[in-house]
């Protein structure tokens, strides 16, 4: 009996010592949501570019993973409708191998950020791994478009304190989001529209990857009928203005508990 009992002691402290392990270094404080940015600065600060979505019923359309080969076709459709994205760029097997995709991303007016090297969970990394995910990347967009990355996505939104801290010192902005069709998993185009358009909101950030073979068939009808109900599609920068995104903050349109665990979503 004595024996038995005292397994069942040490099966439990074994269950303590994981469960603190899982959730003591996963905690991310203080995520922002595009208002309260906003509300950060003065009432009477100025919108320098085409909208104030202090105004406007805004959302911003994000696309990660890329360039890759549908990207151009994506791009002569967003021209058409003229909606500026937000793109999440991956560098392995992407920015290295689509350049000129690069360049007319940014040539048309899109906000190009970062999305890692080799798309690894962030949080599972060294501080020197992860600056070895972000780094070749911020060259490569600075030499191709003459201008570095702000903004980053965590691959499957994992981020946590501790990477707020290296982030801030690579000057970037980690940006999450509010819906996502799951495209990675569905070539299904109308529900790929479906799950958007049901999650759509003001202030919202739309996550979607052009590579995926259902995406790009629906994005016309996601950009008529969100315009049909009074949508402005705008980059995130955009959507935070007059305030500015700042290094090493996390913004998603939610807005969370005061202190929460963020847990890996495949795919984004």
């Amino acid at each position: 009996m004595r024996t038995t009992a005292h397994r069942a002691v040490r099966a439990a402290a074994a269950l303590a010592v994981a469960a603190v392990s899982l959730t003591g270094c996963s905690t991310l404080n203080d995520v922002i949501s595009p208002a309260d940015a906003r509300a950060q600065v003065p009432e009477d600060a100025e919108v320098t570019g085409p909208v104030d979505c202090r105004v406007a019923k805004c959302v911003a359309l994000t696309f990660d993973g890329g360039p890759s080969e549908p990207t151009p076709k994506l791009l002569d459709l967003l021209e058409r409708e003229n909606v500026h994205a937000t793109f999440f760029l991956q560098g392995k097997g992407h920015v290295d191998t689509f350049p000129d995709t690069v360049r007319r991303m940014a040539r048309e007016g899109h906000e190009i950020a970062n999305h890692t090297l080799t798309h690894k969970n962030l949080k599972e990394l060294t501080d020197d791994e992860v600056r070895a995910e972000l780094l070749p990347v911020q060259r490569d967009i600075a030499r191709l478009t003459g201008h570095a990355p702000e903004l980053m996505r965590p691959p499957g939104g994992a981020t946590d304190d501790d990477l707020k801290k290296t982030m801030k010192d690579l000057g970037l902005a980690q940006i999450l989001w509010s819906v996502t069709a799951k495209d990675y998993a569905t070539t299904d185009t109308a529900l790929i529209e479906k799950r958007v358009l049901d999650g759509a909101k003001r202030d919202g950030i739309i996550l979607l990857h052009e590579r995926y073979a259902g995406t790009i068939p629906a994005v016309p009808d996601i950009i008529r009928k969100l315009r049909d109900q009074e949508y402005t599609f705008v980059t995130v920068s955009q959507l935070m203005a007059p305030a500015k995104p700042q290094p090493g903050e996390v913004y998603r349109p939610e807005r969370p508990s005061a202190s929460r665990t963020v847990t890996p979503a495949r795919g984004a």
